[in-house]
């Protein structure tokens, strides 16, 4: 490599744990084929939740994934999705245990708010109560910690998914963990990309995991955000950028990505799935004006494109955000007319939550999967119950089929609530 010259980075493996299939065949056809993920609750039911509907990984065994089977004890249902996509990533592009000098392989991980059920605290919470049941805190030295698993901390930590992929895999090199809820998980590719780039390392390994399906998390989502109140088919439910949306579906899922230097992945003969040629990233700051109108994410699309050196109407295909509630695909659809000004009514959009839901870390990075094997098929999926155009929102969204894009490079773009923001630009090697 020539000295000022900075390197190039590929995509040579990626694992998928999602709602809509396990592993990246299975994840890819039924994407292909319109089968939403989206179902009644399985994992419980409750009659008083205000949305009945979720998309949960099904006949999903952690044992079957992960290669220290004894850390299974202090993983939460989050960290086994993460790791088992990790593992099937690594085993994607090639890589063993020892195939990469450690020092020179690293982990960035995005990761959400790991929830702790009642039942893992109810044990010492009842130990600490008096006779009129009020929380007596004097008990809790005395007895109520003793009630609660010496590890049970390890379960909620959000920093524990990059470091059981990091022990997994021995990887010794830069490991880091971004927790930036929806955008994480573009950030932690940015982040690792930016690490080889800047040679610290040969090869990363990148992705975001997240659950939120027990009664905890929804109940709480209900409070801060948008669920669906629809009833009837629940394949139906999920309709991002439709005028009659009315709101998200909550899931779960993970996406893990090998990334390398491009002369390594050459050297060793690895299957390219695809560059990352743009990365940016942004955040709307204060002021109804810049929230209402997405600057993070004009910041974040124009930094990408400039990065990629690519024009607006040389995108093959945007991977929305796409929440399904009136006000965050309003705002996301402004921000396209922004940042790509004509070309936003006529680049083809896809909205995969539609599939699958929202689910903060972890839906980001299975949507970056998405964008990915849309590269590698040259198919683009079709955005799920897109019937009635929203008249403010203007965009080409693909639905009723698959579609096959003009040009070989793709835009994913995630962000949260409060503007923080990122996009990723794409080209198929």
């Amino acid at each position: 490599m020539m000295a000022g010259t900075i390197p190039r980075v590929v995509v040579t493996g990626v694992g998928v744990v999602s709602p809509v299939g396990i592993g990246n065949d299975a994840f890819w056809k039924n994407l292909s084929d319109g089968i939403s993920g989206i179902d009644f609750f399985d994992a419980f039911v409750r009659s008083d939740l205000p949305c009945k509907f979720a998309a949960e990984v099904q006949d999903f065994d952690a044992m079957g994934y992960l290669r220290r089977k004894k850390m299974l004890k202090v993983m939460s249902r989050d960290i086994q999705l993460g790791v088992s996509s990790a593992n099937l990533a690594m085993e994607d592009a090639g890589l063993r245990r020892g195939d990469v000098d450690p020092d020179r392989l690293g982990v960035n991980f995005g990761a959400s708010r790991i929830s702790s059920t009642p039942d893992e605290l109810a044990q010492a919470a009842a130990v600490c109560a008096d006779a009129d049941e009020a929380f007596e805190f004097t008990r809790w030295g005395e007895g109520g910690m003793g009630k609660i698993a010496p590890l049970w901390l390890l379960k909620q930590l959000p920093n524990m998914p990059a470091c059981h992929v990091s022990i997994e895999f021995d990887a010794r090199g830069p490991n880091n963990t971004i927790t930036s809820r929806d955008a994480s998980a573009l950030l932690a590719l940015s982040e690792a990309t930016r690490t080889i780039e800047r040679e610290a390392a040969d090869v990363m390994i990148v992705g975001a995991c997240s659950s939120n399906v027990d009664p905890v998390d929804i109940a709480r989502m209900n409070l801060i955000d948008s669920l669906s109140q629809t009833g009837g088919d629940p394949k139906r439910v999920c309709r991002p950028f439709d005028m009659n949306r009315d709101g998200c579906i909550v899931g779960e899922g993970a996406a893990t990505f090998v990334i390398e230097r491009f002369e390594h992945a050459v050297a060793r003969g690895a299957n390219i799935y695809a560059e990352v040629i743009g990365l940016g990233a942004g955040c709307d700051g204060t002021g109804y004006a810049n929230g209402a109108g997405g600057t993070g994410l004009v910041r974040a699309i124009q930094k990408a494109l400039q990065r990629a050196q690519l024009r607006p109407d040389e995108l093959g295909h945007i991977n929305a955000h796409g929440k399904s509630t009136q006000r965050d695909d309003l705002v996301e659809a402004r921000a396209y007319h922004r940042a790509l000004g004509t070309a936003a009514e006529r680049v083809p959009v896809t909205a995969l939550k539609s599939y699958f839901g929202n689910f903060d870390a972890g839906s980001g990075a299975v949507e970056l999967a998405g964008a990915i094997l849309s590269l590698r098929h040259d198919r683009v999926p079709m955005t799920l119950n897109y019937e009635t155009p929203d008249p403010n929102c203007r965009l080409n969204v693909i639905h009723d089929n698959l579609l096959r894009p003009h040009f070989p490079t793709a835009m994913t773009v995630n962000r949260t609530d409060v503007g923080q923001s990122a996009a990723a630009v794409l080209r198929a090697v």
